[in-house]
């Protein structure tokens, strides 16, 4: 069984009378210890399929399962819990509650999603070379910093599912290695691991990479 699914996904969007096809019948799986790169030109629907594999939007047509139950067409308090005992995830931006410092918005994260050990926070933020700014508050961190605290926060409970938009989008060719080797210790421990990227680094490090086009996806 898939780690996570998607079925003939479809999204489209309304600007005045246009109608905008960002997914056109995509199917998707990912196994469990698997790393996929993502890729694509940017307006492809790399962002929008993301949204809907983490139940942060809902498809016009298609459907989503992680870890075989289906997170798709339920109320958003119940795709919200599945994605708290399931799914990391990092977005582009906003990955961070701005009056938590660091290690307290990765300390959240493992209490809200009840799994974790509260004692990890220093090594995992030592893993991303945050070691250092695990008392900064996000106002105060650069992109490649924000970005990184971000995976900490995504990778805090351990999840079954790992979903990342561009991790690497803003760090320098050291700190993309350390992202690197977290996503493959991710990985290795049985997480299912999606990456949408433009970096020719992090598709070369996948297991498979998916190629989407016009809200259509191939595999190389």
């Amino acid at each position: 069984m898939p780690a996570l699914r998607a079925f003939e996904l479809y999204r489209f969007f309304h600007t005045g009378f246009d109608e905008i096809m960002a997914l056109r019948g995509v199917d998707l799986s990912v196994k469990r210890g698997e790393f996929v790169a993502l890729v694509g030109p940017s307006g492809s629907g790399k962002s929008t399929l993301l949204a809907c594999l983490a139940g942060l939007d809902e498809p016009d047509g298609g459907y989503v399962e992680v870890m075989g139950e289906r997170l798709t067409r339920r109320p958003g308090t119940e795709r919200g819990r599945l994605r708290a005992r399931h799914i990391g995830m990092l977005r582009q931006s906003a990955n961070l509650f701005d009056h938590l410092t660091v290690g307290g918005n990765v300390a959240l994260q493992m209490k809200l999603a009840r799994r974790g050990d509260p004692g990890r926070v220093s090594g995992l933020l030592h893993s991303l070379g945050l070691e250092a700014r695990s008392d900064a508050f996000p106002a105060h961190l650069s992109g490649g910093e924000a970005a990184r605290a971000g995976l900490a926060v995504a990778l805090a409970a351990m999840p079954e599912v790992l979903i990342c938009d561009e991790p690497t989008a803003e760090v320098d060719a050291e700190n993309e290695g350390l992202v690197l080797d977290r996503l493959g210790e991710a990985c290795r421990s049985g997480t299912a691991v999606l990456v949408a990227t433009h970096s020719v680094a992090v598709a070369r490090r996948a297991d498979r990479v998916a190629t989407i086009r016009d809200g259509r996806i191939g595999h190389e």
